[in-house]
C-alpha cells in the first residue's frame, strides 16, 4: 500500500484541518483550500499545510465540505486537474454520488469516504491531527471506481491513524442515521427541555443529562446540512425513536396498573442490550471494565498525577469520566480498568494520598 506524498485539503473546519495535520505529522505535502481566507490563515498557522494556488497538482484531494456542495468542488476540481485521485469526508454518501453523476464528473477517480471522528466544536482550531487514530473510514467505492484510486485513498487512511470499512454508500447511510444521525436529534430533544427548565432543575443536573446531552452542542446550521443530506433514513429511525417514547409515556400515565410499566420495563432491557451491543475501543464486543472512583481537586495536573500513579503500578486506565462537585473545587473521577487491576490500583493510589470514595 503506498502512502500519498502530496494532498489538497479542500475545506478547513474541524475534518479538513484534522486531516491535514495528521498527514503534515508524516511529512506528507499537503495544500490548503477555503472559500474563508481566515479558515486557511489559521489552519497555516496550526502548521496543517500552505495555501493551494492553481496549477499545482496533488496526488489526492480530500473535499471537506456539506454533503450538498461535494459534488460541485468535485466537478470545479476535476476540470482544474487539481489531483490524481479525490475523496470526501461528508457524513452522508448516497447524495454526492448521485449529484456527482449528474455532473458528469469522472467517477473512476473518486472514492467517497466518511471518517467517523469529530467533536462538539467546529472549525480549524478544533482540530487535532489524533481525531481518526482507531476511527473507522467508511469508503464507498462505486462499479466505476478505479482499483488505484481506492489503493490510495487506503493509504491516506493508513497515515491518518483510521481503519478503513468498505462499505455501499446507500447502506452507510442507513447506517449513520442509527448510530449517529439520529441520535444527535434525539440529544437535541433532551437537551432543548433544558432552554427553559427552572434553575433549580439545572441546579440538579448531573453526569447522566450531560452525557445524554453532549453532542446536542453542535452547530445547527452544520448538522441541518447533513440531515437534510440524509433525510429519509434519518426519518424512519426517528419515527421508531418516537413511537417507543410514545408507548413509555402511555405506560406511565397508565402506572396505576400494575401492567401497565412492563412496556417501559421492557424498553429499558433493549436499552441495555442495545448499548451493549456497541463495540469496544479496539473493535468487537465491549469490554466490561470495572470502575475505580477517585475525589479530584479542580486545579491543574490532577489528572497527569492519577494517569502517573497508574502507570507506576502497570495499571491501564481504559477511560475516564469526570463529575464536578456543583460549587465546590473538587469532583469525581472514574477511572475504568481492567476488574483484575482494580486492587493494584487502588493501592496505590491511597499509598500516594488520594482519597477513594
Amino acid at each position: 500500500m503506498s502512502h500519498p506524498e502530496s494532498v489538497l485539503v479542500v475545506g478547513t473546519g474541524l475534518i479538513g484541518t484534522s486531516v491535514a495535520l495528521a498527514l503534515r505529522g508524516h511529512g506528507v505535502t499537503v495544500y490548503l483550500s477555503d472559500r474563508d481566507a481566515g479558515a486557511v490563515r489559521l489552519a497555516r498557522e496550526l502548521g496543517a499545510g500552505t495555501e493551494w494556488t492553481e496549477g499545482r497538482t496533488a496526488e489526492i484531494a480530500v473535499i471537506a465540505v456539506p454533503p450538498h456542495l461535494v459534488a460541485d468542488r468535485l466537478a470545479a476540481l476535476q476540470r482544474a486537474g487539481a489531483a490524481r485521485f479525490y475523496t470526501d469526508v461528508a457524513s452522508v454518501k448516497a447524495l454526492p454520488l448521485r449529484l456527482a453523476a449528474a455532473l458528469g464528473c469522472d467517477l473512476t477517480t473518486y472514492v467517497a469516504g466518511h471518517p467517523l471522528a469529530g467533536r462538539e466544536r467546529s472549525g480549524p482550531a478544533a482540530a487535532r491531527a489524533d481525531l481518526f487514530l482507531g476511527r473507522p473510514w467508511a469508503l464507498c467505492p462505486t462499479e466505476e471506481t478505479s482499483p488505484d484510486a481506492v489503493e490510495a485513498l487506503l493509504g491516506l487512511i493508513k497515515l491518518c491513524g483510521g481503519e478503513a470499512v468498505t462499505v455501499d454508500a446507500a447502506e452507510h447511510d442507513r447506517a449513520v442515521a442509527v448510530v449517529s444521525h439520529a441520535p444527535h436529534v434525539a440529544a437535541s430533544a433532551v437537551a432543548a427541555r433544558l432552554a427553559e427548565a427552572p434553575a433549580t432543575a439545572l441546579g440538579l443536573a448531573g453526569q447522566g443529562v450531560r452525557d445524554v446531552t453532549r453532542i446536542a452542542a453542535g452547530d445547527p446550521d452544520l448538522w441541518t446540512g447533513i440531515l437534510s443530506g440524509n433525510a429519509l433514513p434519518v426519518a424512519d429511525v426517528l419515527e421508531a425513536v418516537a413511537a417507543d417514547l410514545a408507548a413509555a409515556a402511555a405506560a406511565l400515565r397508565a402506572s396505576a396498573d400494575p401492567d401497565a410499566l412492563d412496556d417501559v420495563t421492557a424498553l429499558l432491557r433493549r436499552g441495555v442490550t442495545g448499548t451493549g451491543r456497541i463495540p469496544g475501543k479496539h473493535g468487537g464486543p465491549a469490554r466490561a471494565y470495572a470502575t475505580v472512583q477517585v475525589i479530584i481537586g479542580d486545579r491543574p495536573g490532577e489528572l497527569a498525577r492519577l494517569f502517573q500513579v497508574a502507570q507506576a503500578a502497570g495499571v491501564n486506565i481504559e477511560d475516564v469520566r469526570l463529575e464536578h462537585a456543583p460549587g465546590l473545587p473538587l469532583g469525581a473521577a472514574d477511572l475504568l480498568v481492567q476488574p483484575e487491576a482494580v486492587p493494584a490500583l487502588a493501592e496505590a493510589l491511597r499509598a500516594h494520598g488520594w482519597q477513594l470514595p
